[in-house]
């Protein structure tokens, strides 16, 4: 499955994203999937990480909502030139779908932006669609 990435006013989102076999059951319509976020800050100012925001769409179509705050626990702060990057999970009902998202970020003088996660595939290798 292909990286992909987004930047949104100076903070750039790649992504990379694997089945993972071992955790997931087909048999009982469950697929898992393993997500790298790689975020950094190539602008001037530095941005917090507050909250994210994902759509995950499964094979059918349907659409389901995740919002909270921060990732994996933490809000992270970048300056400029720093990164951060986590790891993440996302069961499946199908063996394939995608996910995109946005994190809003907020500047020191108080502005927030929301940052683009760009769109990508969740797939067991050899699906057919």
């Amino acid at each position: 499955m292909g990286d992909v990435s987004a930047e949104t006013e100076g903070i750039r989102i790649d992504v990379s994203c694997q089945y993972s076999e071992n955790e997931s059951a087909p048999l009982r319509q469950h697929w898992f999937f393993i997500y790298t976020i790689r975020i950094r800050n190539n602008g001037e100012t530095p941005a917090k990480l507050l909250n994210r925001h994902w759509e995950i769409t499964n094979a059918n179509g349907e659409v389901s909502h995740v919002r909270g705050p921060g990732v994996v626990g933490e809000q992270p702060l970048l300056r400029p030139g720093e990164a951060f990057e986590y790891r993440s999970a996302c069961p499946l009902d199908t063996p394939f779908g995608t996910m995109r998202g946005t994190y809003e970020m907020e500047r020191p003088d108080g502005t927030h932006f929301d940052a683009t996660v760009p769109e990508f595939i969740l797939m067991q290798p050899h699906a057919v669609n």
